[in-house]
């Protein structure tokens, strides 16, 4: 069969890592296809060492990529929102098949390209986006597909899982891992997108619309960082059988569809909390299969290309069928993606709460702070009293039944009036991911 002309647009990481493994692994791909991938063409501004372009044409302008009339598939890898978005639909307006690692480019235009692309019956591919080299996107949208998904919760940036694992395994504290993270290349030199949950965010959007079969809305995905978290809360947590964790998670009910990413209290023996380092993880819970778990690297040249070319594979098999023969980008066909489903405020979300206050040592303080949860209609499950040791301030810890985070707020602000209590309440929301 006629070979299958790819044009790489970045030469990064995750573009030298695509190359490479096209390049190395392309007798096993034909046999897969039943046709060869070839690497027609790459745009990049600058050559990368840990690819060997020998024999490929190499353009310094990504445009001429998707205007090359022998290109068959567009591979985007040159991140961020505008230049991707115009080279991403100039490539579709050609009439050529996209696949893209951008999460951030899917989570916020991925509504316009796919009804773009759609129009011009061609495939947008973006397994890479979500979880490096996890198969997530096509564990869901296919393996799942007799499922009515009720929730998923993942850990999907592996930076922040790093500083979270060296915060608990050596008691460090957020700042001093963080300035490591980025010697080590884990995390950027403005590291706002990791570590205060918008790259979650992006991810979790994607893996929502996935699950839910809603349009795509990352503007409404609630963000909360883990910049305040002390290794304090890590022993605290510790103590009570849990360990936190900074999780997206996305969960249907009656009321609507929550799409959150925050730290998170989980039980110490569930198989996410012990996801360590950089490693990402998703659970997803179907009605029909229960729970299921997706691990592996969130990042890396080689991990994130496997998913690169899963899905360069999976638009080369695709070739001779029609649109609607093909699977549906979100998992459930265009027509039918609900767009009423609301997508609910933080104020309307219910969970469990691990609380901490610095409250004097006198008595009767404990004895306020429990009327007011009362009176806000929260019940508290559990309370540890810190012993005061040099001053006179004493930690009190208390884990509350689940309730709303409207209620949960309020109790904090009245809180935090009362004389005796000091500087703000940490509130951490508590999940057991069981059912």
């Amino acid at each position: 069969m006629k070979p299958v002309k790819v044009g790489v647009c970045g030469l990064g990481t995750v573009g030298s890592g695509t190359v490479n493994v096209l390049i190395r692994n392309a007798e096993e791909i034909a046999r897969r296809t039943g046709r060869p991938i070839i690497v027609e063409q790459i745009g990049a501004r600058r050559d990368n060492p840990a690819c060997d372009t020998t024999g490929i044409d190499v353009t310094r302008d990504i445009f001429d990529v998707v205007n090359n009339p022998e290109i068959d598939v567009v591979v985007e890898l040159i991140g961020g929102y505008d230049v991707a978005r115009e080279l991403v639909m100039k490539a579709i307006e050609n009439g050529k098949h996209v696949v893209t690692a951008n999460k951030a480019l899917i989570a916020v235009h991925g509504n316009e390209i796919f009804e773009a692309a759609k129009a011009k019956g061609v495939v947008v591919a973006f397994e890479a986006a979500v979880a490096g080299g996890i198969p997530v996107i096509k564990g869901i949208r296919e393996g799942l597909a007799a499922n009515s998904i009720n929730w998923l919760a993942g850990i999907i940036n592996g930076t922040g899982n790093y500083i979270m694992t060296q915060m608990r395994d050596y008691g460090r504290d957020f700042a001093d891992v963080l300035k490591e993270a980025q010697e080590l290349g884990y995390a950027e030199a403005d590291p706002t997108f990791d570590v205060e949950g918008i790259d979650a965010a992006h991810k979790l959007t994607i893996l929502g619309s996935v699950a839910f079969g809603i349009p795509l809305q990352f503007d409404k995905a609630y963000t909360e960082g883990i910049s305040k978290i002390t290794p304090l809360d890590i022993e605290q947590a510790d103590e009570l059988g849990y360990i936190i964790k900074h999780l997206g998670i996305a969960r249907r009910n009656k009321e609507g569809v929550e799409l959150r990413v925050h730290p998170t209290l989980i039980p110490k023996d569930r198989l996410i909390a012990n996801v360590h380092g950089v490693l990402n993880a998703v659970m997803v819970h179907g009605d029909a299969v229960g729970p299921t778990m997706y691990y592996g690297p969130g990042a890396g040249a080689e991990p994130t290309a496997s998913s690169v070319v899963a899905d360069i594979v999976d638009v080369a098999r695709s070739m001779g069928a029609e649109y609607a023969d093909r699977v549906p980008p979100l998992a459930f066909t265009q027509d039918t993606l609900d767009s009423d489903a609301p997508i609910l405020s933080m104020d309307d979300v219910s969970t469990a709460y691990y609380v901490r206050l610095q409250a004097v040592d006198r008595p009767g303080v404990l004895a306020r702070v429990a009327t007011i949860l009362s009176d806000k209609g929260i019940s508290i499950e559990a309370i540890i009293q810190k012993e005061a040791k040099e001053s006179e301030m004493v930690p009190i810890i208390l884990m509350t039944h689940k309730c709303q985070e409207l209620q949960m707020n309020d109790a904090i602000r009245e809180i935090e009036s009362l004389v005796d209590i000091c500087g703000e309440v940490v509130r951490i929301r508590v999940e057991t991911l069981d059912s």
